[in-house]
């Protein structure tokens, strides 16, 4: 769960990140309940694409090509390459959220602990390979904003995660990657100065 929930599409997201802006990447991300319709229909017995999911599927799936554009099946340049690490990312989360569903006998604190501390052992090898010299001066801002992240983005959202998995299903929660576009376009535009297209 670790590895399909953070290892991968974090590591997706942050070299996807480089190629293309961020307003583009919370619109592609948000295709996550497309592939876990998708995926929850031949891993699961629960979740079964309906007419309606498949109609549903189908448009987002349209808007996907019509996002990345026709320019990506002409070549794969780094901004292509880009947009489909952000897609692998969503698809990556989906699995996740059909794995996860092996977790609703397990209380959200305890699952979503076990989570992070394996995320954790997973990419601790990565980080002391890839930040050499390896350099620990933090600020107190620095720790303020680790604290922040650590706590009310990923610890506490990600036992609302779990608890919403076990009552709510797979499809149904990967819904909430609707609202990152919305944000993530805000704060594109007014934090980091991208322009909207």
């Amino acid at each position: 769960m670790g590895a399909l929930n953070n290892l991968i599409p974090f590591g997706l997201i942050v070299w996807g990140q480089t190629h293309i802006d961020s307003g583009l990447a919370a619109i592609l991300n948000a295709t996550t309940p497309v592939f876990t319709v998708v995926l929850a229909h031949f891993f699961t017995h629960h979740e079964r694409l309906t007419f309606n999911r498949l109609v549903g599927t189908i448009l987002g799936l349209c808007g996907v090509v019509v996002l990345i554009g026709p320019d990506a099946l002409r070549g794969l340049s780094l901004t292509s390459l880009g947009q489909f690490a952000i897609l692998g990312a969503a698809c990556s989360y989906g699995c996740a959220g059909i794995y996860g569903r092996r977790f609703r006998k397990v209380p959200p604190m305890i699952a979503a602990a076990g989570m992070l501390i394996s995320s954790t052992i997973m990419l601790l090898p990565l980080t002391l390979l890839v930040e050499q010299p390896l350099t620990l001066k933090p600020s107190f801002m620095t720790w303020g904003a680790l604290m922040g992240l650590s706590l009310l983005s990923t610890a506490i959202a990600y036992m609302i995660y779990f608890h919403l998995l076990t009552k709510a299903g797979a499809i149904n929660l990967m819904l909430v990657t609707f609202l990152i576009p919305v944000s993530s376009l805000f704060l594109g535009v007014f934090i980091l100065g991208e322009q909207l297209h």
